[in-house]
């Protein structure tokens, strides 16, 4: 999403994965795997498309085929969870397509993972973002007033930069030229996110990339954004966090 323009394994093997917080605190422990994706259909998920409402698909912008999501990006909207969750860790596989569709079209490939998502349907509905976009992912949104604090700042509204992001372009295919973690256009990429209470941690192929605290939703479902990008998810996976 770019809303201001300019702006497993258990036990050891995982803690031996997963890098600990920046601050030194070890990732928490978690619980058995569940698979949101069953990687043949989308069952367990809604969709919602901003011309057409929930579940009416006419023009396909959601398909599975391959063990895969494919997003068309055509028209914007989502597939969002049938239940919300707390106190997770969620690993996602992505990796973007070819075609970019108006308003987006000849712009940086944008996409994004929304999570604690409440209320209403719509585009876009409050909630707190893993953004997905050329040159820039790994950023964090703020979504229809979702509060975090990030470095000691504050937000309701806008975005937090992602660790060490250089210069950036609204751009098709735009790369980060100061610390690209995005690995090369169609390889796929893994995103992983820890909610655990009110704080958020996001890494990016392993890469730490962003953390925060003091969030004002800590409970919600999960949607993954159609916004004028194809994209491709897979192997979508949530563990409970041990408390």
């Amino acid at each position: 999403m770019q809303p201001v323009k300019n702006c497993l394994v258990i036990g050891a093997l995982a803690l031996a994965v997963f890098p600990a917080y920046a601050s030194g605190d070890q990732n928490p422990a978690t619980g058995k795997p569940i698979k949101l994706f069953n990687a043949k259909n989308l069952q367990g998920f809604d969709t919602f498309l901003e011309k057409h409402g929930l579940n009416q698909d006419p023009e396909k912008v959601f398909r599975v085929h391959g063990g895969m999501v494919h997003v068309s990006g055509a028209e914007f909207g989502y597939f969002i969870t049938q239940k919300e969750y707390e106190n997770y860790y969620l690993r996602a596989e992505f990796k973007w397509g070819e075609k970019t569709h108006a308003p987006r079209e000849g712009k940086a490939r944008d996409s994004g993972i929304l999570y604690h998502v409440v209320g209403p349907n719509k585009v876009w509905p409050k909630s707190i973002e893993f953004q997905m976009i050329e040159g820039g992912t790994g950023d964090i949104i703020l979504v229809g007033g979702a509060g975090l604090t990030v470095g000691g700042e504050t937000k309701t509204e806008g975005r937090f930069d992602r660790y060490g992001k250089g210069p950036w372009e609204d751009v098709v295919g735009y790369r980060d030229p100061k610390k690209e973690v995005e690995k090369p256009h169609g390889a796929w990429n893994v995103l992983e996110l820890y909610a655990d209470g009110d704080k958020v941690k996001y890494l990016v192929n392993g890469t730490l990339v962003n953390e925060g605290s003091k969030a004002s939703l800590t409970r919600g479902k999960i949607l993954f954004q159609s916004e004028g990008a194809e994209v491709f998810f897979r192997k979508i996976e949530l563990r409970p966090l041990k408390k």
